[in-house]
């Protein structure tokens, strides 16, 4: 099993079985261009909520690569007003877990607003708990620092996949917090330097996760690491 990085907060999990893309925004973000969204071919592509900074890619990769796209009820509504045929398309809640090719995928508490592109409501934020073969993994979305991520301390983590540029998200500091909270030391940071308002000093970072003995992965784009 291995992630890719693909920018801001899109990252790709090769799973026991199928391959995931989390919140694709990649030709909107001129640090990512050189990634070509057609060699992309996700089975499944999981939404975290629907601001235009993780679903800009949606249509066109789902397109090309027939993937199954994940969401909360009311941003899945959204996908489905992109030309998405509805069968491609899975509406779920917080609790409810989902039985997909690799494992499971269970919709788990995010702090973080939701609206989408064309100005609707679009639900609450999530994150999600992926289980796939021996793995566990939480990618977290866009969220703040929150109690109700004590509720995974019990799940065994092997990795978990944080934002840590402040500003819309939980900062360095937060998130150091948040790996305690859901008791997981393999972090991949997310959601930092696209941006002004989220650049962050990436050593110093190291440095705090390191000192609170965690282990912080800032991939390149386009770079992977195995799981």
């Amino acid at each position: 099993m291995k992630a890719t990085f693909y920018g801001h907060a899109t990252i790709a999990l090769e799973l026991a079985g199928a391959n995931v893309l989390f919140d694709p925004f990649i030709t909107p973000n001129e640090q990512a261009k050189h990634i070509d969204i057609n060699t992309l071919k996700p089975d499944y592509i999981m939404l975290s909520h629907a601001h235009e900074d993780h679903v800009a890619d949606v249509a066109a990769i789902q397109k090309n690569s027939d993937a199954t796209v994940v969401a909360i009820v009311e941003t899945a509504a959204w996908v489905g007003r992109q030309g998405i045929n509805q069968d491609k398309i899975i509406a779920f809640n917080f609790g409810g877990t989902l039985k997909t090719s690799f494992g499971t995928a269970k919709m788990v508490y995010a702090l973080h607003t939701n609206g989408t592109p064309d100005q609707q409501y679009g639900g609450v934020a999530a994150g999600y708990l992926i289980k796939s073969g021996d793995k566990k993994i939480y990618f977290a979305g866009d969220t703040a620092l929150t109690l109700e991520m004590k509720l995974l301390a019990d799940e065994q983590l092997d990795w978990a996949i944080l934002p840590i540029g402040d500003h819309y998200t939980m900062g360095v500091d937060d998130a150091i917090k948040a790996a305690g909270f859901v008791t997981c030391k393999n972090i991949i940071g997310i959601h930092y330097n696209t941006f002004p308002p989220i650049k962050i000093n990436e050593e110093e970072a190291k440095q705090k996760f390191a000192a609170a003995g965690l282990n912080l992965h800032l991939l390149a784009i386009g770079e992977s690491i195995t799981l």
